[in-house]
């Protein structure tokens, strides 16, 4: 069998395991051996793998119509673009493939919006994507470097820091673009309150607040939308990851106001909002509800937390919301744990050198996530 690593481009470092099956939250390789997947696809198979309705619904879109373009109507898209609008107090939606594309689809349309105004303020060490749009939003020098001169009109400021975001509010800014809870930096969760401040900061000014939930929105934190935790509802919304269940899929929401500032050319994808993916986030949507999924993420991320505050190093950090958790290490090593977890047949997403990350499926029961930290106790102290 071809090598993947001779063919493709060297993007990915990847772990030296074949998987092809995955049922719930567990994964099987091509040798028959069973994982427990504690980062669901980096957030993205929240209601399991191949979960029965998910995979009903692709089937069946498939077996009817897969592609028609966004030039005519579809009922999937047209279904799915409702309940999203009627989650979000109205909002109308533009669908593309990722989240990347939900975040470009964002700036630009700050930009129709704000006319003169251009400047997007974004956060250190914010993630926000990997296209050059998105990856001028990003806050991590690092990973820009090597891709300048990347397009202008981005300012950064610290996180969590509303004195900072208020001194960099002047008259050319648009937006503010900010994740509800930074994922890619390690699961830092900003204080209390800190959401709302942006809000009315963005009100005095003249701005819009984007909120970039791909990560942690559908769920993940225990509501729907990550800024309902305060309340903060943002003028523009970026949804990707979970919503269509492993299917590429992105969503930018906007207030009808600001929606209504793009005219027809101003933006557009041939893939997006294609009848199989909104098809299946209609059934992921469902499952969310029908299997309260908001809440089993609240119940299982207490106890997912607090059995990681019970196992980890001294002097280990524990941090997050709902079923997104970091854990920071006092001495790095974060690396060698995913290793030695993969070893015991445990997914772990190690970020950097000093964090796991876990963002396991919602539907991971209490004695699923028990037989994790088990192995992980294992794999602390064998370290």
């Amino acid at each position: 069998m071809t090598q993947l690593d001779d063919v493709t481009m060297p993007t990915y470092k990847r772990w030296p395991v074949e998987f092809l099956s995955g049922e719930g939250v567990w994964l099987r390789d091509s040798s028959g051996d069973r994982y427990l997947d504690l980062m669901a696809g980096i957030a993205v198979a929240s209601v399991g793998h191949c979960h029965p309705k998910v995979t009903a619904a692709i089937s069946y879109q498939a077996a009817s119509l897969v592609h028609v373009s966004n030039l005519y109507l579809t009922r999937p898209q047209a279904e799915l673009a409702g309940r999203l609008s009627n989650m979000t107090g109205g909002m109308k939606v533009f669908f593309g493939n990722s989240g990347a594309e939900a975040v470009e689809c964002a700036i630009k349309l700050a930009r129709r919006w704000g006319d003169a105004k251009r400047t997007i303020v974004a956060t250190e060490k914010g993630f926000h994507g990997r296209t050059l749009g998105a990856l001028a939003a990003t806050g991590q020098p690092d990973k820009q470097a090597p891709f300048e001169p990347l397009p202008l009109g981005f300012v950064h400021v610290p996180f969590d820091d509303p004195g900072a975001l208020e001194r960099a509010l002047d008259g050319t800014v648009a937006a503010v673009i900010i994740e509800a809870i930074q994922g890619e930096a390690g699961v830092i969760v900003p204080s209390p309150g800190y959401l709302k401040d942006v809000r009315a900061l963005c009100d005095d000014a003249g701005a819009l607040l984007i909120i970039d939930e791909i990560q942690t929105g559908l769920a993940r934190t225990g509501r729907h939308f990550a800024y309902e935790h305060e309340g903060a509802r943002p003028d523009i919304l970026c949804l990707g990851k979970a919503l269509a269940g492993g299917l590429p899929m992105g969503a930018c929401l906007a207030r009808p106001e600001v929606a209504d500032s793009f005219q027809v050319g101003d933006h557009g994808s041939t893939f997006g909002g294609g009848p199989v993916p909104s098809a299946a986030a209609l059934a992921v949507l469902d499952v969310i509800e029908e299997e309260g999924l908001c809440d089993r993420a609240a119940s299982g991320g207490e106890r997912l937390m607090k059995g990681l505050s019970a196992i980890a190093p001294e002097g280990s950090v524990v941090r997050g919301k709902g079923l997104m958790i970091g854990l920071e290490l006092p001495d790095g090593g974060a690396r060698a744990v995913a290793g030695a977890c993969l070893e015991r047949k445990v997914l772990v997403n190690d970020i950097g050198d000093r964090v796991i990350r876990f963002v396991p499926p919602l539907v991971i029961s209490d004695e699923e996530i028990d037989q994790g930290l088990s192995v992980l106790e294992e794999v602390f102290d064998a370290i």
